[in-house]
């Protein structure tokens, strides 16, 4: 799988205060240390389910859970065949879970800092204490004459903790041979053990409210940056401006820089009649709580008729955002002001596009648009730090497991979203199922096209990555 480098790694942590921090040096004054992680390293907060799902893998797998209460963790999407999430506490990664898509089952991967927080009772083995140094340093193969004792429920292929006698943890792998045959074994491998960097990780109980204080100097630094840059921009060009909001974290955060430099401005929202019902309650939750306008575009039955038409939008046929965005956004601009400026949250760590992207630029689709990323350098966390900093209505979907704020059916969301959506919106789901079922009728398409999201890839185009413009 392709490691995806959109730009510097931010997260740091302060061992005096305990916290992750966004820069190399905390509130506090003290030096911090760089945190490892997986690029692009879009880290975000982990919110109370994530946590509950999180340890509800690691309960049903080592019988223990991995995250405390009272610690602060955050996760960081790695590049994956579906969706694979990284765990960071205490300065370190500890572990990661990781959808399996055929098997529809969730699979959590330790890493040796999860011992600092959990006491495996299930998939662990006991080894000779004459192993650690060939364990711990070169990453060596536990063998059969090394062992001392194997965890009854281990089978082939899971992932385990090494142990040794005294409890301390000194690795972590995936088994070669299930409890039952190890046992038998007088020689050969029984798990594979996973060559890892040694890290440091000091455990600490913190709060959000801790976090915010290690890096309020980082947030103002940052606010100022975009202030000045939204200021700047609006001198450079006389227009009519206005925020593009979409119901989801980053344009919360431009819109929240946006007021700061130049005052209420309106909302463009482009209403696709695909968006969560939390999202629809957000956009006016946001407009009531600061006063703002929203104008908002309606293309509630567009969608359908072009699908009939051209088929399901897949990540490399983004047709929808074309239909249902651009061009009734372009049609707005176009009646309303003519041209405008529209401030919109688009960053760099979304994609290579983004990444690619300038700051102030032009759609070929919208032309009538001059668009502007005040936060085009922030990672998700720096947005989530400075909605909390800000107190900020924010769409209740992220704190469900949803991390991604648009239509129920993007065609670029994971198969692990696309079950939590099936489970928690019904009626949305049953919808879009029986128009795909409709069209794989028509088409004389497998069910497995249906059944395992096939839809969401043709394979004959080149990806189009137009969906920033709300």
């Amino acid at each position: 799988m392709r490691l995806s480098y959109l730009g510097k790694n931010h997260l740091h942590w302060c061992d005096t205060c305990g916290t992750p921090v966004l820069g190399k040096k905390c509130s506090c004054g003290t030096q911090t240390r760089e945190v490892a992680l997986t690029p692009p390293g879009d880290i975000r907060p982990a919110f109370d389910d994530d946590i509950s799902h999180i340890n509800r893998v690691y309960r049903d797998h080592f019988g223990a859970e991995l995250i405390p209460e009272g610690h602060v963790a955050i996760l960081n999407k790695v590049p994956d065949f579906d969706r694979m999430e990284e765990i960071i506490m205490g300065g370190a990664v500890v572990g990661a879970i990781r959808f399996y898509p055929d098997e529809e089952r969730w699979e959590a991967m330790p890493r040796p800092a999860a011992a600092l927080y959990m006491t495996p009772s299930l998939r662990y083995m006991v080894v000779d204490p004459g192993a650690e140094t060939s364990i711990r340093t070169k990453g060596a193969s536990v063998l059969a004459p090394g062992l001392i004792s194997i965890e009854e429920h281990v089978e082939a292929g899971d992932e385990v903790f090494i142990m040794l006698p005294d409890g301390r943890c000194i690795g972590v792998g995936r088994a070669k041979v299930s409890a039952a045959e190890a046992e038998t074994m007088e020689r050969g491998t029984i798990a594979r053990t996973r060559k890892i960097k040694p890290v440091s990780c000091v455990p600490a109980e913190k709060t959000w409210e801790d976090v915010l204080a290690a890096n309020e100097r980082i947030l103002k630094g940052v606010e100022d940056e975009a202030v000045c840059f939204v200021q700047r921009t609006m001198e450079r060009n006389q227009l009519p401006a206005n925020v593009s909001f979409s119901g989801g974290k980053d344009s919360l955060a431009t819109l929240l820089v946006v007021m700061k430099a130049a005052g209420k401005l309106p909302l463009l929202f482009a209403d696709t009649g695909l968006e969560f019902r939390e999202t629809y309650k957000n956009v006016q939750d946001v407009a009531d709580h600061y006063g703002l306008e929203v104008l908002r575009t309606d293309m509630a039955s567009q969608f359908w008729d072009e699908m009939e038409r051209q088929g399901p939008p897949a990540v490399d046929a983004r047709w929808c955002c074309k239909v249902c965005k651009l061009q009734p956004i372009k049609k707005m601009i176009e009646d309303t002001w003519g041209e405008c400026l529209s401030f919109i949250g688009q960053r760099k760590y979304e994609s290579f596009k983004r990444m690619k992207s300038p700051r102030v630029w032009r759609s070929n689709i919208i032309p009538c648009q001059l668009s502007a990323s005040p936060i085009q350098h922030w990672t998700a966390l720096h947005v989530w730090l400075y909605i909390f900093r800000e107190n900020a209505p924010y769409n209740i979907l992220y704190s469900k497991r949803i991390d991604r704020i648009g239509c129920f059916m993007c065609p670029s969301s994971d198969w692990a979203t696309f079950r939590m959506i099936q489970e928690d919106y019904p009626e949305e789901w049953q919808r879009w199922e029986d128009a795909l079922n409709q069209y794989k009728e028509e088409h004389d398409l497998p069910d497995i096209w249906v059944e395992k999201a096939l839809w969401r890839k043709r394979g004959d185009t080149e990806d189009d990555d137009e969906s920033s413009y709300t």
